[in-house]
């Protein structure tokens, strides 16, 4: 018996001193185990005269109810403080303001989203997107375009080229996006119909310039395509884009290589405070080049001109851009300020629809 109360006493401080499950589990195994002390007094009973077993039986089951009582007791204190622990590790500070979703934070940048609107008005028209390669060949940005060899024309795109290859002739970085024109001409059979977005390169820096600069050109050729039509699509276009009930526009003669007759389109503007609302006003601002595609393009792309005609536009993405959402320096636009474009950036889920409103 004196055995018994002091194994009680050397297990039950065992089981006091275990400081985590893993401690505990140890001293169960010792005494409850298999092979546990406990477990050998167990064993003993069946070598006993029955006087002895009726004295040793209790006390030795006794002894093992009270060691997994212990034991069972232990347990759960020892989880409810690992509980504890745990909870005061993750505690979390609810005085804070609630993060935002990435897709809360994030922004898309105003070029992607004047592009997607583009997109939008002139896929209503019937207009797919056409898209060529930056790096072009001297062929399809310039000769076949209508610009002669050594015609001051092709100097004042400010051009970008690279360096000879062994035939004499080299690549360039495209100053327009004209050259997809001609690639549409040259792979689809008319009607076309076509926009083609991008970059564009020409070496020209300032507060309203930039190396590299987005634009968007259009193409018609049709049997019957008239500059009608062109005026047409241009009006529609403005009023979708810039969201006014009507606009006015000028059309005023000019030239260019690839057009004729060529011409430069004005809108009607009000300048209050350094802003700029069209649709009403005075006041007028060139917005884009325009004209009927020359016969000569025409016959460079494989196409009869007495057949086919078209037009053709071209507007500075960045520049309709700025004009829209009120931005004043166009070199902010490559400056990757996340600040700028957290305040001008749009939310990358509100797709921009005709029904549903373009930049709303």
């Amino acid at each position: 018996m004196n055995n018994i109360a002091q194994l009680e006493k050397d297990l039950l401080a065992a089981i006091g001193s275990a400081k985590d499950e893993a401690a505990l589990e140890a001293v169960r195994v010792a005494a409850l185990g298999k092979s546990g002390s406990v477990s050998a007094l167990l064993k003993t009973l069946g070598s006993m005269t029955p006087d002895e077993r009726k004295v040793q039986g209790p006390a030795i089951n006794g002894l093992k109810d009270r060691v997994g009582v212990a034991i069972a007791a232990a347990k759960d204190s020892l989880a409810a403080q690992a509980l504890d622990a745990r909870l005061t590790s993750e505690t979390v500070d609810v005085t804070l303001p609630v993060r935002e979703p990435p897709t809360e934070t994030g922004r898309v940048h105003p070029i992607s989203q004047v592009i997607d609107e583009l997109t939008a008005i002139f896929a209503d028209m019937g207009f797919a997107v056409a898209e060529g390669p930056d790096i072009e060949t001297d062929d399809y940005n310039f000769t076949k375009l209508n610009f002669p060899e050594g015609h001051p024309a092709r100097e004042m795109h400010d051009t970008f080229y690279f360096p000879p290859k062994a035939d004499g002739s080299r690549l360039l970085l495209r100053t327009h996006t004209s050259p997809v024109q001609v690639r549409t001409m040259l792979t689809q059979k008319p009607p076309i119909r076509v926009i083609c977005p991008g970059r564009t390169y020409r070496s020209d820096s300032d507060q309203t310039h930039t190396p590299m600069f987005h634009q968007v050109e259009g193409l018609v050729i049709d049997k019957g395509s008239h500059l009608g039509h062109l005026k047409w699509i241009l009006e529609e276009f403005c009023k979708a884009f810039f969201e006014v009930d009507s606009v006015k526009m000028r059309f005023r003669p000019s030239f260019f290589p690839f057009t004729e007759p060529s011409m430069e389109v004005d809108i009607q503007c009000k300048r209050d405070k350094g802003e700029i609302r069209f649709g009403e006003g005075e006041d007028w601002l060139e917005i884009l080049g325009c004209g009927m595609v020359h016969p000569n393009v025409l016959r460079n792309c494989g196409l009869d001109p007495d057949e086919y005609q078209g037009f053709a536009w071209g507007v500075g993405i960045d520049r309709i851009a700025m004009l829209k959402y009120g931005m004043n320096d166009l070199r902010a636009f490559f400056e990757a300020d996340v600040r700028w474009l957290s305040h001008y950036g749009f939310r990358p889920l509100d797709f921009p629809t005709l029904a549903g409103g373009l930049s709303a």
